[in-house]
């Protein structure tokens, strides 16, 4: 797939992930920079064999670290690609099944990282981080990644699978025509707090 060529508009992503497979379609005019971001990263398969590194049951999970791959040696939650993206907020809702850029305290700190809104509607996050997109199928997918059960990690929140869980995959491919799964999946359903440093 040429992505200078197509309209990300007009493309979805499936995340295979060790729980099944989350399918995300994208909202490149409310974050055209961060859209193209994620679908050249996935494309180049940067994305492949990274965890899910921070969970929070009923309010969102998290990866896109490189420092989550099996055998990398630093804190899971500190690396990012090698680029840094500039906020793109707007009136998208965070909730459940929203794709959201994780970030530092600043704005424009958000990399690779990006987190799923589990909880119906954390609206603390609404305008503070970058909407890109949403989980059109798998949401008892997302329902099983939320329920591992995790330990306390270094910043005292119990967020830290005790199972690791990675996206195996992505695959870029044309968007499919199809009802949304569940009403709430149309809006944002935000998480992905303070320290999330992408």
């Amino acid at each position: 797939m040429d992505l200078e060529q197509t309209d990300p508009n007009t493309i979805e992503a499936a995340l295979v992930t060790d729980k099944g497979t989350l399918v995300v379609t994208f909202f490149p005019e409310q974050a055209p920079q961060t859209v193209r971001s994620f679908l050249r990263l996935a494309q180049q398969g940067f994305y492949d064999g990274i965890a899910f590194h921070r969970i929070v049951r009923n309010f969102m999970v998290q990866t896109g670290c490189p420092h989550s791959r099996a055998g990398a040696t630093g804190q899971p939650g500190t690396g990012g690609p090698g680029f840094t993206l500039p906020a793109e907020f707007s009136d998208l809702p965070h909730v459940r099944g929203t794709l959201s850029m994780a970030r530092s305290r600043d704005p424009n700190s958000a990399g690779s990282q990006f987190f799923v809104v589990h909880g119906a509607h954390p609206s603390f996050l609404d305008g503070q981080y970058t909407v890109f997109g949403r989980v059109e199928e798998g949401l008892d997918v997302l329902d099983e990644i939320a329920a591992v059960d995790c330990d306390f990690g270094p910043m005292g929140e119990r967020s830290t699978p005790r199972q690791r869980i990675e996206i195996r995959h992505i695959e870029l491919r044309p968007r499919q025509q199809r009802e949304l799964e569940g009403s709430d999946a149309a809006a944002g359903d935000g998480a992905a707090d303070h320290e999330a440093e992408a």
